[in-house]
Formats: C-alpha cells, sequence, structure tokens
C-alpha cells in the first residue's frame, strides 16, 4: 500500500531484468567497458535498437528488459559455493534496491534499447550488506553518468 504522497515503485526482479541470452553475455565481455569499484569490476554496455536486433536472427524476444544485469562470484576468489551464493544474493538484493534512477534514466533516452551490466566481485573475503549496498549504489551512479554521456 503506497504511503501518503509517495508512487509505490516495483521493486520485484523479473527474468527480463537478467542478463541471460548467450549472445547479450557474449557481446558484453567482448565490446563492453570496464570499470573498478572496489570490490567490484563492472562491466557495461549500451545497445541502440539497431545493434540490438542485430544480436538475435529471429527478432528481440520478449524477455530482453531495457536493463540487465548479471553477477559473477569467481570460484578463484570464493572457494566455498555457501560463500559465492551469499555474495550473489547481497549484491542482487543491493542492485535490486538502488537500480530504479538508472532504469528511469535508460528507458528515457530513445537511443538505448537496452543496457546490460555486469558485477564481478574481486575481493577474497565476504563483505557486509551494507557496505556491499554502498558501493551498488556509487556504481549505479557511475553508470547514470557514463550513459548520460552517451546520449
Amino acid at each position: 500500500m503506497p504511503m501518503t504522497g509517495e508512487i509505490e515503485r516495483d521493486l520485484s526482479f523479473p527474468k527480463r531484468e537478467r542478463l541471460h541470452h548467450r549472445s547479450l553475455v557474449e557481446g558484453l565481455f567482448k565490446e563492453g567497458e570496464s570499470f573498478y569499484e572496489f570490490p567490484f569490476r563492472v562491466i557495461w554496455r549500451v545497445l541502440s535498437p539497431e545493434m540490438l536486433q542485430k544480436n538475435f536472427r529471429h527478432g528481440v524476444p520478449e524477455d530482453v528488459g531495457s536493463l540487465q544485469m548479471m553477477v559473477t562470484v569467481p570460484k578463484k576468489k570464493r572457494k566455498k559455493a555457501v560463500d559465492r551464493v551469499l555474495l550473489r544474493r547481497r549484491i542482487r538484493e543491493a542492485y535490486r534496491l538502488n537500480r530504479l534512477a538508472l532504469r528511469d534514466n535508460v528507458e528515457s533516452t530513445k537511443d538505448i534499447a537496452t543496457l546490460s551490466v555486469a558485477f564481478i566481485y574481486v575481493h577474497d573475503k565476504n563483505l557486509e550488506y551494507q557496505y556491499i549496498d554502498k558501493k551498488i549504489s556509487m556504481i549505479l551512479c557511475r553508470l547514470i553518468e557514463n550513459t548520460n554521456g552517451a546520449k
């Protein structure tokens, strides 16, 4: 139920916002731009409507959203599966709660069909959720600045 004066925002994380198409993932890692914001390496790629169309032979699938992300926690850094799963959940939750400004920015730009983002965790220790949340928020602000430069 919305609070007085506030519009209720959808905070769900549907499949169309998960980066899972092979052609988009491969293109992201081959042609995407990257930066570091400890403890993450962030790879991102802006696709115009024409570029997005070229990635698929039979038209763009329905489940490709305007903002897509994926999380990677390398086994080399976190040996135990329990730790990798914990970190993936923390990162996804921080992203889910902070992504609205970036999504609005991408959807308001006509030149951007989709923005693909990969978060790669590069630290060798588990960090608290509050720290991860703060860093994800900083990363999303930086992505907003970078996509505004693409306008």
